[in-house]
């Protein structure tokens, strides 16, 4: 996928949604509030690929240990991620579940998508993240 497609797959799908958007800055990045959930975006130059995010929680510091692990054990044990994958990034200390894409999807199957992504985000951000911290700080 192209900056450029990338470019019109995110714009079309705010546009969609009444948001209308620049889509993605010249640094290749873009985001959006929809309802309760943070969507954003990130073209990969090297990779030629989209990558898609929805947060999940935003820590103020770095996480304790075995928060990550036990949120990786719930993607691993089959918690609904919405087609995306656990992805913790350090430099702004967020979670979030995230999708990459190579090639350009119909805007509708992207709306889709977006749509799974961001509802699992909500309920990793609820439920799974009550579970995680209810194993993790137990002891």
């Amino acid at each position: 996928m192209t900056r450029d497609e990338a470019q019109k797959l995110v714009q079309a799908y705010l546009l969609a949604l009444k948001q209308p958007s620049e889509g993605l800055n010249p640094q290749g990045f873009g985001g959006a509030v929809i309802g309760e959930a943070q969507l954003y975006f990130e073209y990969h130059g090297k990779t030629q690929q989209l990558e898609a995010s929805a947060l999940v929680y935003k820590f103020r510091d770095r996480p304790k240990p075995g928060i990550l692990e036990g949120f990786s054990a719930e993607e691993k044990a089959g918690t609904p991620t919405g087609g995306g994958v656990v992805d913790y990034e350090p430099e702004n200390k967020s979670l979030f579940l995230s999708r990459s894409y190579a090639s350009v999807p119909p805007v509708e199957t992207f709306q889709q998508d977006m749509d799974q992504l961001m509802k699992a985000s909500l309920q990793w951000s609820t439920e799974v993240l009550e579970r995680v911290a209810s194993r993790v700080f137990k002891n």
